[in-house]
């Protein structure tokens, strides 16, 4: 926005409230569908970068060995969460988006970690990126 970043890759929740006001200028979302929040963005696809995935996806863990029955209760607080209108509401206007029903299982959720590890690990060996 002070003109010091060429390009630059967020979240539609911190750059949706800058492209409103015209301070940045959107190529494209990283995703196949457009946001519902940004219909006039483009996706990668349009774009001519066919394929260039990047998601943000947030979701909650407990420590192995938490009782089944814990994780039920936890997991059916999170999806009442997702599914309430005054939430779903307030968020749609940042541009997250919910995922389905049925990715919003413990099941759906350890594979969507499972497939990112397989798809980013090998990039981050690669470049030799260490946490730091």
């Amino acid at each position: 926005m002070a003109g010091h970043i060429d390009l630059m890759l967020n979240t539609s929740t911190n750059f949706l409230p800058h492209l409103r006001v015209g301070a940045i200028k959107a190529f494209a979302v990283l995703t196949r569908n457009r946001l519902a929040a940004a219909p006039d963005v483009p996706t990668v696809d349009e774009a001519g970068l066919s394929g260039f995935y990047l998601s943000n996806w947030n979701g909650l863990w407990a420590p192995n060995g938490t009782p089944k029955n814990v994780i039920a209760a936890l997991n059916a607080a999170a999806v009442d969460a997702m599914a309430d209108p005054v939430l779903r509401a307030r968020l749609a206007d940042l541009g997250p988006q919910f995922p389905s029903p049925a990715e919003q299982t413990p099941e759906a959720l350890g594979a969507l970690q499972k497939a990112e590890i397989a798809k980013w690990w090998p990039i981050i060996k690669e470049a030799g990126i260490k946490a730091g």
